[in-house]
């Protein structure tokens, strides 16, 4: 199938997978759409949201619908890197012979939640964040390759932070999005009840194959960008650097510590290409772009003390940005 065929019939695949997927989870289009994106860019997600809003269902309903391995590692205190990654045991053979054989950890899967990442201490996050940028592990100095593709979703929730190791900021960077989930509308929720308390759960067709999806994300690489858009995105992120230039806004220079790294630049335009694909077009454009700002922007933003006096959020500071643009 060559590139143009893909184009046509992405945008019926796309309807298929939301589909299948709304079969046993209520709304959340917004958030299934970005997790999308994500998996067709080769990036990785951190979603954050309270507990009980189906989090894991919506990944693991995904993982089934599109034909690929899926992992649950809750993260702990006492988490080791080996209980991720995967450790040596000794063995014997019939003849006496001793020999060292590798298990392979749950980090050996196509999609990995990785539930409540800021609940093990940095030496575990570390294994996972060096898995996430390598896309393999490393034992008794032995390399091992990770199933492709390879998809890391790591969750955090924003109302409990006692006993928790919160991910420096260059390791938030490692994260193409970071989508926020929130609480259902009240119809919404109506419909979950129904749907979660009468003992029946619909089966879900798988939609795409793991080579299908390898294949998209090869055409979501392929995919041409006019210079001048590229040029346009990396005039918006140098937008959110506080500096003495004067084209940056004066609400930067009052609110922002630090601004996004030329990661943001990179996720931008692959998300646009990825999001682009997902409608169908050959090529991405500005909107898209507006599209994809918020996740891969809202945890790039380092804001100071005067932005958090005044109440203002990293969403609030990129809205702002987009208006001007």
């Amino acid at each position: 199938m060559n590139d143009t065929e893909i184009l046509e019939r992405i945008g019926n695949t796309k309807e298929k997978i939301l589909n299948e997927i709304h079969k046993i989870i209520v709304g959340q289009d917004r958030v299934i759409e970005e997790i999308l994106i994500a998996l067709l860019s080769g990036g990785h997600i951190l979603i954050v949201g309270v507990p009980g809003l189906a989090k894991t269902l919506i990944v693991k309903t995904l993982a089934r619908v599109l034909s690929l391995s899926f992992s649950r590692i809750q993260f702990t205190p006492d988490l080791m890197p080996s209980d991720i990654t995967g450790t040596e045991i000794l063995e014997e053979t019939a003849s006496g012979e001793r020999y060292f054989r590798f298990v392979k950890g749950p980090i050996f899967a196509n999609i990995i939640l990785a539930d409540e990442i800021n609940r093990t201490p940095p030496k575990t996050q570390s294994a996972l964040l060096e898995a996430m940028q390598e896309y393999k592990v490393t034992v008794a100095g032995k390399d091992y390759d990770l199933p492709r593709p390879f998809f890391v979703l790591a969750t955090q929730n924003p109302i409990e932070h006692e006993g928790t190791y919160p991910l420096p900021e260059a390791q938030k960077d490692r994260f193409m999005f970071q989508v926020n989930i929130y609480y259902p509308t009240e119809n919404e929720e109506v419909k979950i009840v129904e749907t979660t308390t009468i003992g029946y759960e619909p089966e879900v067709s798988s939609v795409l194959t793991r080579e299908e999806i390898l294949k998209l994300m090869d055409v979501v690489r392929r995919m041409p960008v006019a210079p001048k858009l590229i040029e346009e995105v990396v005039q918006f992120v140098n937008l959110t650097r506080p500096s003495e230039n004067s084209s940056v806004p004066k609400f930067i220079k009052e609110w922002v510590s630090w601004g996004a790294s030329p990661r943001a630049s990179q996720y931008l335009i692959l998300g646009a290409k990825a999001r682009a694909l997902l409608e169908g077009r050959p090529v991405p454009s500005w909107d898209d772009v507006r599209s994809v700002a918020l996740p891969v922007l809202r945890h790039r933003l380092i804001l100071n003390f005067a932005a958090e006096a005044e109440g203002v959020t990293s969403d609030m500071v990129v809205e702002k940005l987009l208006n001007l643009v």
